[in-house]
């Protein structure tokens, strides 16, 4: 009687350390309690929202992916504040102020020129933010705001450096005419413009004085004017420094003009399979600088992006914005795990204000050594340059798709700021 009431205790014993195993096990190495904040803001809905639907998507999808299948960030599950910004750059300090108050330990934006918008209640506060497009003036001189990725500037040196070997056949000069929005997008171009024409051998047809490119607002809904005038300078090369649509609209009009002889080229903030659809047919052979990989390109990090693209927004298949802001989280994520990993404690993070922000720019961004599964360039930080990728390819629109013509182009620092004229 005795063995079988210690048979039956040994078996109880038993049956409670396999029930217990399992909790054991998630504490030690699964999902912790708790939270740690990151703001993201896209341009949703408003004249960029080409752009910033997909980019909402991929930003979400990665947090979800992060979330869901590798556990979080060190254990703790990443939660998002988001706000659609309508790319209406009025409403940026406003959102900036709430992603403090709601505790996030950076935020992020899709556009300079919402970043623009934010950057100055940012750097005040010492709030780090992270943009996936750039231009040089969000970081020139360094800050507290990240570029993600090469600027607008990069994107002009280096398509032209690789016309100029691949292109043009011509004598003397090339002229360039550069149309660009009104805005940062725009203005990134337009200073590698002032800054490089005469060291890579280029006449810039400029609309009235130095620096005055051919504008144009985001909702325009004709170039034809402008166009025309740009057309009685006889240029060769058509630089389009926009968004989705209205480069798209701007191709259609040139086309319309009969300005097929021109060679027409878009930095990397239009240059999207949304601007191949919108334009149709008139995007044949138009040249595009963009710095990330294609779409479906054999790299590690494409398969994820793939299968949640496909799963949650299959309209985005194909689109290089989605594949953009799919990485932009998994820098966060990244920024993130890095300072944790440097000995910053989850209590801080979790806190957020100050000493959350110091933490996750000094301990975790500013020691970013992280290859996002090819995606697209290597992610450093190098003291003086704010820019965490540093290299972009040259595309072009071949029978409908857009074709890799280069691998990865370095694009070197520019200290933007040593330019009397930057700025202003």
């Amino acid at each position: 009687m005795q063995k079988h009431k210690l048979l039956i205790g040994i078996i109880i014993c038993l049956a409670l350390v396999v029930v217990a195993l399992p909790m054991l096990t998630a504490c030690s190495g699964g999902t912790k309690e708790g939270t740690i904040k990151i703001g993201i803001s896209t341009p949703s809905t408003g004249v960029a929202a080409e752009k910033g639907r997909p980019m909402e998507d991929g930003q979400k999808d990665a947090v979800e992916y992060i979330n869901n299948e590798l556990g979080g960030v060190n254990g703790y599950k990443l939660e998002i504040v988001w706000r659609d910004n309508g790319y209406d750059a009025s409403q940026m300090s406003n959102i900036v102020r709430n992603f403090m108050d709601e505790g996030c330990v950076m935020f992020s934006t899709s556009s300079s020129a919402m970043m623009t918008a934010a950057m100055g209640l940012a750097n005040q506060n010492g709030f780090p933010g992270l943009a996936a497009f750039s231009s040089p003036n969000l970081y020139r001189p360094p800050q507290h705001i990240y570029g993600q990725l090469p600027d607008y500037g990069d994107d002009f040196v280096a398509f032209m450096k690789y016309y100029l070997e691949n292109v043009w056949t011509g004598s003397g000069q090339p002229k360039v005419a550069i149309e660009a929005l009104a805005n940062s997008t725009g203005q990134g171009a337009v200073d590698a413009a002032r800054a490089f024409a005469a060291d890579l051998g280029i006449t810039v047809l400029w609309d009235g004085g130095e620096g005055q490119a051919f504008q144009h607002k985001a909702d325009t809904i004709s170039e034809t004017e402008a166009l025309t005038r740009i057309k009685a300078m006889n240029p060769d090369v058509l630089y389009i420094a926009s968004t989705p649509a209205p480069a798209a609209l701007i191709i259609k009009n040139a086309r319309e003009l009969g300005m097929n002889n021109v060679t027409i080229a878009c930095g990397h903030a239009a240059f999207t399979s949304k601007l191949v659809e919108l334009a149709g047919a008139d995007a044949e052979n138009v040249y595009g600088v963009y710095p990330t990989v294609n779409w479906g390109d054999d790299v590690p990090g494409m398969a994820k992006a793939v299968e949640y693209a496909t799963k949650n927004h299959p309209d985005d298949i194909g689109n290089n914005d989605y594949l953009t802001s799919w990485a932009q989280s998994l820098i966060m994520a990244k920024s993130i795990e890095t300072a944790l990993n440097n000995g910053v404690s989850y209590d801080v993070l979790a806190k957020g204000g100050a000493a959350a922000w110091k933490a996750i720019e000094e301990q975790g961004i500013q020691k970013l050594n992280y290859d996002v599964g090819g995606l697209e360039g290597p992610i450093t930080y190098t003291p003086g340059d704010n820019r965490l990728s540093k290299s972009v390819r040259v595309f072009q629109v071949v029978n409908g798709q857009i074709s890799a013509l280069t691998g990865w182009i370095d694009a070197p620092v520019v200290k933007y700021e040593d330019f009397s004229w930057f700025g202003q």
